[in-house]
C-alpha cells in the first residue's frame, strides 16, 4: 500500500470514527471536581481487594497451626485469587457493557462486603477443619472477584472523566493500589498475634472502605474530550476481532501496526507484572540460601515497591502535561533497562552483595513501575477500547504470574546441591525472558491514535466556549521522536 493510499485510509477511518459516535461539534468540554472523588473510591477500594491475596503468605505458619491446615492448603487462600482473575478478567467489560461502570463497581463492592464476612464466618471454633477451609477459600475466591474490576477500569474512567492534561495521572492512581494493597496486606496480617483477629482486621477494614462505592458515578454530564464522549465504547468482541484482523466496526478498527504493536506491548507488559510479582512472592527462597534473612529479603521487594510508586507518582504528571506525545518513547527507553538489570540479578545475588541488590532492585522498580500506567494507556491509544485493552494487557500479566511462580519453583536445586535448594536456575530463566522480551520494545512504534483524534476534535470542535482554567491547548505532535 502506498503511503498516498495509507494516508487516504487513515483519513476515512476518522471520517467514520467522528460520524459514528455523536455529532461532529460536541463541545464544549468540561471537568468536573468530583472526577477525583471517584479516583479515591477507586484507588481504596482496590487497594483493600488487592490486600486479600498477600494476606495468608506472611502467616500461613500460623494458619496451619491455628486452623489444622496443611501448608499446600493455606498457599492456596493466595493461589485462588489469580485463578480467579483470569476469567473475570475478561467477564468485566462485558459487564460493563452492558450494565455500565458504576454498576459493576457496585456489583465489585458488595463482593468485597461479603467475602470480609464470608471469610471471618469460617473462623468459627465450632467449625470442622474442611468446613473452615471452605468458608476462607470461597472468601478470598469472592474478594478475587472484585480485584480486577477496579483495575481494570482505571483507564475507563480515566477517560470518561479526565482531559488530556489528567488521564495518564488518574490512570497511575488506581492502578498503584494493587502493589499499595499487596504491600500494606503483607504488612498488617501478621501484625496481630492471633490469626482469627487478623482475618476480623480484614473484615473491619473492608467493611469501612465499602461506603466509598457511592463516590463513583457512570459519567458526567458534559464530557472531558472527544474520546470522553462515546459512550458506549467499543466490546471487547470487537477489540479480538480487530486485533485478529477480521471485519469489526470503524471504531475498532486497528491497522496491521497497531496490531503488531499491541503484541509487543501485551508481551512486555506480561513478562515485567510476571517478574516483579515473582520476585515478590520468592524473595526469600530467592536469597535465603546465600545468607540473607527474610527482614532483608522483605527490604529489598519493599524497597523496589517503594522507589517505584514515588516515581510513578512524580512521572505521570509530566506524561500528561510535558511528554504528551512520548509514549512510545518512554516504553522503548525504559524496557532495555529493565532488561540489563534483571540479567545482571544473576550474577548479583550471592552472598554478602546487598548493596548491589538494593541498587539494581530500586533500578527495576522505578522503571517498572513507571512503566505501568504509561502501558495501560499506550494499549487504549492503539486499540480506542480502555477496558478492554486492560482486561487483555492484565489477563496475560496474571496467567505469565502464574506460569512463572510454577516454573521457577520447579527449576529449584535440590537438597545436595551447593548451596542446598538454591534458586540460579530460576534466576537465569527469569533474567534471560525478561531480558530477550525487552528487545522486542526496538520494533514498537506507538502512535497515539486517540490522543492525536482529541487534539484534532479540540482544535475543530468550539473549544473557545470553555473557560480558560478548563481549556486544554493541545501540543504540536513531535513527529521525529515517534517516528
Amino acid at each position: 500500500m502506498s503511503v498516498e493510499e495509507k494516508t487516504a485510509l487513515s483519513e476515512e477511518i476518522t471520517a467514520d470514527l467522528l460520524a459514528d459516535n455523536g455529532p461532529t461539534t460536541p463541545g464544549p468540554y468540561r471537568l468536573y471536581k468530583r472526577r477525583w472523588l471517584g479516583v479515591f473510591a477507586m484507588f481504596m477500594l482496590e487497594a483493600v481487594a488487592s490486600a486479600t491475596w498477600p494476606w495468608f503468605g506472611p502467616i500461613s505458619n500460623n494458619v496451619v497451626r491455628d486452623f489444622g491446615f496443611t501448608l499446600d492448603e493455606a498457599n492456596w487462600l493466595g493461589n485462588i485469587v489469580s485463578c480467579v482473575y483470569l476469567p473475570i478478567a475478561f467477564l468485566t467489560p462485558i459487564v460493563t457493557k452492558r450494565y455500565g461502570v458504576k454498576r459493576c463497581c457496585d456489583i465489585a463492592t458488595a463482593l468485597i462486603l461479603l467475602s470480609a464476612w464470608v471469610r471471618y464466618a469460617g473462623t468459627s471454633r465450632s467449625l470442622s477443619k474442611g468446613g473452615a477451609y471452605a468458608l476462607i477459600l470461597i472468601g478470598q475466591a469472592l474478594a478475587a472477584i472484585a480485584q480486577p474490576v477496579f483495575q481494570i477500569l482505571a483507564p475507563k474512567y480515566s477517560e470518561r472523566w479526565f482531559d488530556l492534561k489528567g488521564r495518564m495521572t488518574a490512570t497511575m492512581i488506581i492502578s498503584i493500589a494493587n502493589p499499595v494493597g499487596g504491600g500494606l496486606g503483607q504488612l498488617l496480617s501478621p501484625a496481630f498475634s492471633d490469626t482469627r483477629k487478623s482475618i476480623l482486621a480484614l473484615a473491619t477494614i473492608s467493611t469501612a472502605v465499602v461506603p466509598l462505592g457511592l463516590l463513583i458515578t457512570e459519567a458526567p454530564p458534559t464530557p472531558p474530550s472527544f474520546s470522553g464522549s462515546r459512550i458506549p465504547s467499543p466490546s471487547i468482541v470487537s477489540l479480538a476481532r480487530a486485533a485478529a484482523g477480521l471485519s469489526c466496526p470503524p471504531e475498532a478498527y486497528m491497522t496491521l501496526r497497531e496490531r503488531f504493536d499491541f503484541i509487543i506491548l501485551v508481551s512486555v507488559f506480561s513478562t515485567f507484572v510476571a517478574a516483579i510479582n515473582t520476585f515478590s512472592i520468592l524473595s526469600s527462597q530467592w536469597l535465603s540460601p546465600y545468607g540473607y534473612s527474610d527482614n532483608t529479603s522483605g527490604y529489598i521487594g519493599a524497597a523496589m515497591l517503594l522507589s517505584g510508586i514515588i516515581a510513578a507518582i512524580v512521572t505521570s504528571p509530566i506524561f500528561d502535561r510535558v511528554l504528551t506525545h512520548h509514549l512510545g518513547v518512554t516504553v522503548r527507553t525504559l524496557c532495555p533497562i529493565v532488561g540489563v538489570a534483571w540479567l545482571s540479578v544473576i550474577w548479583a545475588v550471592r552472598p554478602h552483595n546487598v548493596a548491589a541488590l538494593f541498587a539494581i532492585f530500586v533500578v527495576i522498580g522505578v522503571c517498572s513501575i513507571t512503566l505501568l500506567p504509561v502501558a495501560i494507556e499506550l494499549g487504549v491509544e492503539l486499540t480506542r477500547n480502555p477496558d478492554g485493552s486492560s482486561a487483555v494487557l492484565w489477563f496475560f500479566a496474571n496467567l505469565f504470574s502464574i506460569i512463572f511462580v510454577l516454573v521457577q519453583g520447579a527449576l529449584r536445586a535440590s537438597p545436595a546441591a551447593d548451596p542446598p535448594q538454591n534458586m540460579h536456575r530460576t534466576i537465569i530463566f527469569n533474567g534471560v525472558w525478561v531480558s530477550i522480551v525487552a528487545v522486542l520494545v526496538f520494533f514498537l512504534h506507538g502512535k497515539q491514535a486517540r490522543r492525536e483524534l482529541d487534539e484534532q476534535m479540540y482544535e475543530e470542535q468550539g473549544t473557545m466556549s470553555m473557560k480558560p482554567d478548563q481549556m486544554v491547548k493541545p501540543r504540536p505532535r513531535e513527529s521525529s521522536l515517534e517516528a
